[in-house]
């Protein structure tokens, strides 16, 4: 995983625009149970990209995970709203689908 993390983050020095090493960098944050990272990651993904929706999809759920409840909700909200300015369904689906979850 340290491999893949020097990769990524070697990419994004390279390039700090670069959405799917950003993506992958949350990513694999989130896999080591760095959530905290990874929730810095997706926000920076977002910030970039602010129609990414599986930034959110993804920020939201390692909200979840450090117990932060409201944050997540707002992140998974702000998410539908970014799938319907992408026009992608599925993304809005699964993110309105999480955020029901959270009732």
């Amino acid at each position: 995983m340290t491999d893949r993390l020097e990769a990524l983050r070697t990419l994004l020095a390279q390039d700090p625009a670069n959405r799917l090493a950003r993506y992958g960098l949350a990513m694999e944050y989130g896999k080591a149970g760095r959530l905290e990272e990874a929730v810095a990651e997706y926000r920076a993904l977002i910030s970039s990209h602010p129609d990414y929706a599986y930034a959110y999809f993804h920020a939201g759920q390692a909200l979840e995970r450090l117990g932060r409840v409201e944050d997540a909700r707002q992140m998974y909200a702000s998410g539908v709203e970014a799938a319907v300015r992408a026009s992608d369904t599925h993304a809005r689906t699964e993110i309105e689908g999480a955020l029901d979850l959270l009732g």
